[in-house]
This record gives C-alpha cells, structure tokens and sequence, in this order.
C-alpha cells in the first residue's frame, strides 16, 4: 500500500481476468463467462484500450430482448463505458464514484487507457483480516 492513510485504487485493484474484443458476440461473451465462472469480462476494442465493462446480468438481460440475434455484439448493448478509474485515484473517491454510478465492479486503466485491473466494492482481499 502506497500510504496506510490514504489507500489509492492501485492498493485495492484486481489484476483483469478476463478480455473480450468489442467485435464478440453476447453468446461468445456468456460462454467465456460461464467457463471461466466470473461475473464480469472487460471489454477492449482494436487498439487494445479498454471500452468498457460488461456483467453476466446485462448480457443475460440483452440476450432475452426481442431484436436479440445472434449476431448482436458486446458493443450494441449498453454497458460501463468511461470515464474509469485511474490507479493513483484515492480509494474513497473511487467507492464513492462507483456508489453514484451503482458500479459493483469498475475498470482501471493507466494512462493511454488499456486496462491495469478491476475495482470492486465490497472488501478487498488484500487488506481483509
């Protein structure tokens, strides 16, 4: 941790998992999830950045509309998209963010904005007794 008193979000971030192209469909997307038994995948587009973020729920949700088809995209549908979090943000200012966004798990890019990691509300594995 950089300063016990003032934890930034590179303290408390999780290395990203999982990355999708924006190019990948909604049923490609769910069965990455369900392979790899996670809730969310990070979305990157052709140059590598990170454009966004996607759950479990939201591509369930989008799969079940009726100008669902099988060709729909991850990048058709509604999902986090910038500004993300930065990795030298305070902690707090990024919960708070994430609370106003009702975020439960937001990106962390550096700064030509390829993803670093994923911040979570909730307890951080690293710093939980």
């Amino acid at each position: 941790m950089t300063d016990a008193a003032r934890p930034t979000v590179a303290d408390a971030m999780a290395l990203p998992e999982l990355h999708v192209s924006d190019h990948t469909t909604i049923d490609r997307a769910l069965a990455v999830l369900r392979g790899a038994r996670t809730d969310h995948v990070l979305i990157r587009d052709d140059e590598g950045h990170c454009a966004g973020i996607v759950t479990r729920d939201q591509l369930t949700a989008h799969s079940a509309q009726p100008w669902y088809t099988e060709a729909t995209r991850v990048r058709d549908i509604p999902h986090d998209c910038s500004p993300f979090a930065r990795p030298d943000m305070p902690l707090s200012e990024a919960e708070a963010t994430m609370r106003e966004r009702s975020l439960a798990v937001w990106p962390v890019v550096d700064d030509d904005g390829v993803a670093l990691g994923v911040l979570t509300l909730g307890p951080n594995p690293r710093t939980a007794a």
